[in-house]
């Protein structure tokens, strides 16, 4: 498989990361779940959890905290 850029994710976990989009995108799919249900069966009134989350774990891809993917794949430049 092809390694997943961390700019990418990162982007994705700031802008859209309310929809667990990044973690869709790396494979962590339990957690991406869990983000969309929070955003989505709340109907939106927990949104800034969900949110907040996305922010931080964009800011951890993007400074090499989370390095690998789902599969365990180390993360591209």
């Amino acid at each position: 498989p092809q390694a997943k850029s961390k700019i990418a994710a990162g982007i994705l976990g700031i802008l859209l990361g309310c929809f667990g989009v990044h973690n869709f995108y790396l494979g962590y799919t339990s957690r991406a779940v869990t983000q969309l249900c929070l955003t989505v069966l709340s109907c939106g009134a927990l949104s800034f959890v969900s949110g907040i989350w996305g922010l931080v774990e964009g800011i951890m891809i993007l400074t090499g905290s989370i390095g690998v993917d789902g599969n365990g794949m180390p993360l591209q430049d």
